[in-house]
């Protein structure tokens, strides 16, 4: 653990802050959903898991630094967290040239995407974003939680459709969040 820490620290020094984080999981893939047998659920198959999530992520990273889904990456540096019931999810962090850096509002809309799309014209990307990319309330004492708000009587649901890149999402079937 300090050893990444001092990996992190030096990546900065080297290369600047970094400029994106991403989170990345699917504990629902269809590769851990079909080897499951009888009345199984991904959580009792946790080699399975992650075995499925350690090939996604080395695919993710291979898009991410030879095909420059975000831009040139200079350096980036990852952890894996297990949460919810043994799920791994991994959180990075990229540092992108001086050309593929964030600086305006177009720069952000290149990259990401907080719609709904139309499940007429693009079903599939429809059903991943509704099962990956949408919060609910955590739980039926506090729908109106952090996620939610009210103004002048008018609720606010917006906030629960997290931000992705289309093509991310259609190649991984995950949830990505940056």
């Amino acid at each position: 653990m300090q050893q990444n820490y001092q990996d992190a620290i030096a990546m900065v020094r080297n290369f600047g802050k970094p400029d994106l984080f991403l989170t990345f999981t699917n504990p629902s893939w269809s590769e851990i959903l079909n080897s499951m047998e009888g009345v199984q659920r991904p959580e009792d198959r946790s080699g399975i898991i992650v075995s499925v999530f350690n090939m996604k992520l080395k695919e993710f990273l291979e898009h991410i630094c030879k095909h420059g889904i975000f831009g040139i990456v200079l350096a980036y540096i990852y952890v894996i967290e297990f949460q919810k019931r043994g799920w791994p999810h991994a959180h990075i962090l990229l540092t992108l040239d001086s050309e593929s850096k964030i600086r305006t509002k177009d720069d952000i809309d290149k990259f990401m995407s907080a719609e709904l799309p139309d499940p007429c014209t693009d079903l599939r990307l429809f059903q991943i974003v509704t099962k990956c990319m949408v919060h609910g309330p955590c739980g039926t004492i506090y729908i109106y939680n952090s996620l939610t708000w009210r103004q002048k009587r008018v609720e606010f649901f917006n906030h629960r459709l997290v931000p992705a890149r289309k093509f991310v999402l259609f190649t991984f079937d995950s949830t990505i969040v940056a």
